[in-house]
């Protein structure tokens, strides 16, 4: 298994990138709180699954519904995913992530 990085300076950048990445999936986006990282895997090589890009910042979220708002670049828990206009995150936090446990081993 292959991984590239991509870091971020705080848990707003990194949420403004996925932001980005969001709208074809209609605005949720899992993400993992784990070992004091905020991270999330995309495949670089779908049909193999060789290669990852973990996207990352230090920090830590508790599980849940994050709301983030791209114009003041400024996130909040909620309830619930109400508005289309947001982006919205579920942070889990994973007992154990092994794809997470190599990359976090070769930073």
């Amino acid at each position: 298994m292959h991984i590239e990085y991509e870091e971020f300076e705080s848990v707003e950048d990194f949420f403004m990138y996925l932001a980005s990445a969001a709208p074809p999936m209609k605005n949720t986006m899992p993400i993992n709180s784990y070992k004091d990282f905020v991270m999330s895997f995309i495949p670089l090589s779908p049909s193999t699954g060789e290669t990852y890009l973990m996207l990352y910042a230090k920090g830590s979220l508790e599980p849940g519904i994050y709301e983030f708002d791209v114009f003041s670049k400024s996130y909040k828990k909620v309830e619930s995913i109400e508005r289309a206009d947001k982006a919205y995150f579920i942070s889990i936090t994973p007992k154990r992530n092994t794809i997470a446990d190599e990359a976090l081993k070769n930073l």
